[in-house]
């Protein structure tokens, strides 16, 4: 496992960090606890040191909490603030109780909040300055988000979905980003796990706790036809998994790669045989040219493929 630098933190991250979202059980299907603990051994044995969850993820703050006791110098934590009643302060103290902690190490705001919700960043602020949260920053979801965050905030990284099936607004705000000391966190490199070459047209999500339910068959066919015509990077990387994952990584601006993980199973492949590997030029260039062909350089996360995202969206709220 490599590492890289998180912004101007002083922090180093595994590249590839563990995606805590599936082992809460209730967005990625039913999982069992002790599977969520064998996984998070196995991904620790092979060098993770980040993992990625929020107060909405069902239980994974609390099995993070059963896991940490006795490893916590080992692993870097970053959560969320999803807009809970309670408010930021006091939904801080709660994930810390939950997660056995005395301190997250890097605490986003689920969603850009803009002058509107100003208060909301005075109080991330005011979060670290306590100790309470080490670093602090935000999930973003449209080019307009990666503007307000760099020009109008003082965070230390932030978060943002980017595959082969939705580069932008990161491609489209690359420019902007280079040369930044900010932390980049990518999610979402799998699509919902639509890059991994296992799923089909006739694909069927029947656990009433898989948010894939809500997904039409005209979206899965189409997003399943999109994956498929990447297939070509498995004659380099092996598996359309190890090529998905490693396409944000081939990328010097990103810091770590989140890479949703249920079992210790996948933990061997994601933290096995995912890092330490870049694609090669010729094909980040196909790549490109088929992204501009299908229109995913739109700069937009509403089309193509933007059903999906607001799916998924609105399950989180």
């Amino acid at each position: 496992m490599q590492y890289r630098s998180f912004g101007s933190t002083g922090i180093k991250v595994s590249e590839v960090g563990f995606g805590a979202w599936a082992i809460g059980g209730t967005s990625y299907g039913t999982v069992d606890r002790q599977d969520s603990l064998r996984a998070l051994a196995k991904a620790e044995e092979l060098g993770c040191n980040f993992v990625d969850t929020a107060f909405v993820y069902g239980d994974s703050e609390l099995v993070l909490g059963e896991f940490m006791q006795g490893r916590r110098n080992r692993w870097l934590i970053a959560t969320k603030y999803s807009g809970q009643k309670a408010g930021i302060v006091a939904t801080v103290e709660e994930q810390l109780k939950r997660m056995r902690i005395d301190t997250i190490d890097f605490y986003q705001l689920h969603w850009c909040h803009r002058e509107q919700d100003r208060q909301l960043y005075d109080d991330l602020y005011r979060l670290k300055e306590s100790g309470k949260v080490r670093f602090v920053g935000v999930s973003l979801y449209n080019a307009g988000d990666i503007d307000y965050v760099l020009d109008h905030t003082d965070l230390d990284g932030f978060q943002v979905a980017f595959s082969l099936l939705d580069p932008d607004p990161y491609l489209a705000k690359l420019e902007r980003v280079r040369g930044k000391k900010i932390g980049i966190i990518i999610r979402s490199c799998l699509n919902s796990g639509f890059l991994t070459g296992k799923y089909t047209r006739d694909s069927i999500f029947s656990d009433q706790h898989d948010q894939r339910r809500q997904w039409s068959r005209k979206d899965i066919v189409r997003t399943v036809e999109a994956a498929e015509r990447f297939r070509f990077l498995e004659k380099e990387a092996g598996t359309m998994l190890l090529a998905a994952a490693r396409y944000p990584l081939s990328f010097p601006e990103t810091s770590t790669v989140i890479v949703g993980t249920k079992t210790a199973e996948q933990a061997a492949i994601n933290f096995g045989l995912i890092p330490d590997n870049v694609l090669r030029s010729q094909s980040l260039d196909r790549i490109q040219s088929l992204q501009e062909e299908w229109g995913l350089r739109s700069c937009s996360w509403k089309k193509p493929f933007g059903v999906l995202k607001q799916i998924a969206y609105k399950w989180l709220r």
